[in-house]
């Protein structure tokens, strides 16, 4: 069976029945949080909830993912861990092939480019975001690759 883009290794891992909820999961997340603006499933506990719309770097499609973020002036503030697995997840990859995508926020939705945050810069949001979701940290102990962090810069 050939892995589709959209596949992870946790997804991989995962038996069959497993897999397909995790998949139809993430996109009734995205279909119940742009029904409602956001106003359900815009949250999880007190850490807000954006819905990162990239370019798959191998179909070309629109993928969505929903993600935790802390905003850094205008900018969105989001980290790639996947819940610490050892391989980077896909939106990222999408983001590092083509840096250019939205996000939605509550019922808006803002043109943004993707930057890696370099180390100096990635020290304060780090903690920025950890404030918000402690178990980044422990994601980060978790596994041997460097988390990445992003800032998502809006377009004019």
């Amino acid at each position: 069976m050939a892995e589709s883009e959209h596949e992870t290794s946790v997804e991989r891992d995962l038996s069959g029945p497993a897999r397909l909820a995790l998949k139809l999961g993430s996109g009734a997340h995205a279909g119940i949080y742009r029904a409602t603006g956001g106003k359900l499933l815009g949250r999880m506990g007190k850490s807000p909830i954006l819905l990162l719309n990239t370019v798959g770097r191998k179909t070309g499609r629109q993928r969505t993912a929903p993600l935790l973020y802390v905003m850094e002036g205008e900018d969105f503030v989001i980290i790639a861990s996947k819940g610490g697995a050892p391989t980077h997840p896909e939106w990222y990859l999408n983001l590092r092939a083509n840096p250019d995508a939205t996000v939605e926020v509550g019922d808006r939705e803002v043109r943004v480019r993707a930057e890696e945050a370099d180390p100096e810069e990635k020290a304060g949001l780090w903690q920025k975001m950890v404030e918000m979701y402690p178990t980044y940290d422990d994601y980060q102990n978790k596994t041997e690759r460097e988390i990445p962090l992003l800032v998502l810069r809006r377009v004019r």
